[in-house]
């Protein structure tokens, strides 16, 4: 219902405007900021001012050198602006509204809503509302960044919700593309903890992924290990007594060249390089893989 709510509203105040301003990293500051939140309230003041007035009485007329002035005498602009994926608006209410576009691979995805308002142009705004997914840690980012820095704030959500998107749909595409190969696949709601195995080849290989800012798009700390699985894959060991032999899989064996290509491309396009290139490393590492 919020989301449905803020959608209206806000392509209301999109259709309204009677200018978008494309906005580079330059041009959005603390200072345009504070134009915008300095207009919003002018306008709530000049609306209330407008309910206020009373129509006269009567027949009476004004006062010669005292005629009354119309509120609505000048046309008045209604600027929206864009800077990157974000879109800003002035809402009703003295509000501030920032739209979220999201994308992935050029196309684009979800779009989300954040409301933000201040008591005066003076005191400090708060989000009133929103459409950020509840796992996304908003009110944290809140309490950090809002009071003291908004235009950070209102950048870090965006890029908070972009890199999100970007995580999921890579985890969406190589299921998509190598669901035959995947196996126990685990991530988290934001996807900043993404772990799967695979099973193609004489050895089982998993894959442990973490990302220690929401932002991240590729991962900050990466695990790849590999170990035979199959029985008849298992090296012959002489027992403590000496008399026997028992069986015992190999050590977990990392993988270097798996991390490196993960720290570097995105999930799918290291996926296709790891697949190409393992078997020759896994033969380098298990070499009795061979004699099987």
């Amino acid at each position: 219902m919020i989301y449905e709510r803020l959608t209206k509203e806000f392509e209301a105040a999109r259709a309204a405007q009677t200018e978008e301003i494309k906005l580079d990293d330059e041009q959005w500051n603390d200072g345009l900021l504070a134009t915008i939140r300095e207009k919003v309230h002018m306008e709530a003041e000049r609306k209330a001012m407008e309910g206020n007035a009373k129509p006269m009485e009567g027949n009476a007329k004004p006062v010669e050198g005292n005629a009354p002035i119309s509120l609505n005498s000048q046309p008045r602009a209604k600027t929206t602006y864009r800077v990157g994926n974000k879109v800003i608006c002035c809402l009703e209410g003295a509000r501030i509204g920032i739209l979220y576009e999201t994308s992935f691979a050029g196309e684009p995805y979800e779009i989300y809503h954040v409301v933000l308002k201040s008591k005066s142009f003076l005191e400090k705004m708060t989000v009133i509302q929103h459409t950020i997914p509840f796992f996304l840690p908003i009110r944290d980012v809140e309490n950090d960044h809002l009071s003291s820095n908004a235009m950070k704030f209102i950048d870090y959500v965006g890029a908070i919700l972009q890199g999100f998107v970007d995580r999921r749909e890579q985890v969406r595409l190589i299921k998509e593309l190598y669901g035959n190969q995947i196996r126990e696949l685990y991530h988290t709601l934001s996807y900043n903890m993404i772990e799967f195995t695979v099973d193609d080849f004489d050895c089982r290989v998993t894959i442990s992924l973490r990302y220690a800012d929401l932002v991240l798009t590729l991962p900050s700390r990466i695990r790849v290990l590999a170990w035979p699985v199959h029985p008849s894959k298992k090296i012959s060991l002489t027992d403590a007594s000496g008399t026997g032999s028992i069986l015992a899989q190999s050590t977990p064996s990392r993988l270097p060249f798996a991390e490196d290509l993960l720290r570097t491309l995105c999930l799918p396009e290291a996926y296709a390089e790891i697949v190409l290139n393992l078997p020759p490393i896994l033969q380098q590492i298990f070499p009795h893989l061979k004699d099987d």
